[in-house]
């Protein structure tokens, strides 16, 4: 039952943020804000993660090639495709919905703990759509950006590892990544992270803005938005990929 009640509590939650936005000027401010907390400053992980995750592809790939009949170019073509169709877009989603989601419901939930939400209500502030929208309207346009920047990383350390490694040549490897080609490919990426990305800082926001106590349910409330968001994420890949792909 509490959980049918949570479910119910979030879209009247998000029906109130998309209902009555703040005036234009202040929610650019608070966007700009936000798309730097929640992107830009993600960048470096991204990064980290992704030049590893297409090394490690690249190399599985490469090492497991006993079979003679299949092309040499295969290396490339599987760390494409396994970068593009999930590791990029589901993978970095869930790293995402760890660092973004566990930020978003502390601070919200501080935010309700301390009474600055109450505040804001009592001075006529719509709180939801002051602090929840400025989030989520960020990271839906941003999130695609990083994880474009993590399919180009990715392919990156796939290519160098096995330039050190000795188990591909240049050559081989990008004609494998450029064999059959389809942009629909990143089509589907994008729009599962856009998906994503609303899961994670509405969820995160949900988490912290419902927080009851003092600073261990703040502790708590950014607990479940990470496990929340990751299974939400985890739920939606699956039918994501069932309505595009099949």
């Amino acid at each position: 039952m509490g959980v049918i009640q949570n479910i119910g509590k979030y879209f009247m939650m998000m029906w109130i943020v998309f209902s009555k936005p703040e005036k234009w000027r202040i929610f650019r401010r608070r966007f700009f804000e936000e798309m730097e907390l929640i992107g830009i400053k993600s960048i470096p992980i991204v990064a980290l993660m992704s030049a590893f995750m297409g090394a490690v592809i690249a190399l599985q790939t490469a090492s497991n090639m006993d079979n003679p009949l299949l092309p040499t170019y295969t290396v490339g073509y599987i760390t494409r495709s396994s970068t593009i169709l999930e590791f990029s877009p589901t993978i970095i989603s869930l790293i995402l919905a760890g660092k973004v989601g566990s930020n978003i419901a502390s601070e919200v939930g501080t935010m309700r703990v301390t009474e600055q939400i109450d505040a804001l209500e009592i001075m006529g502030v719509n709180s939801l759509s002051y602090l929840v929208l400025p989030k989520v309207t960020s990271a839906m346009i941003f999130f695609p950006v990083l994880i474009i920047f993590s399919i180009g990383l990715s392919l990156i350390g796939g290519w160098l590892s096995l330039k050190l490694s000795g188990l591909s040549s240049t050559e081989t490897y990008i004609y494998g990544i450029r064999f059959f080609y389809r942009d629909s490919d990143i089509v589907y990426a994008l729009s599962k992270t856009v998906v994503f990305a609303f899961l994670i800082t509405s969820i995160a926001s949900f988490k912290g803005y419902y927080t009851k106590g003092g600073s261990l349910d703040v502790g708590k409330s950014s607990t479940e938005a990470v496990v929340s968001s990751s299974v939400a994420i985890l739920i939606a890949n699956f039918f994501l990929t069932q309505m595009f792909l099949l």
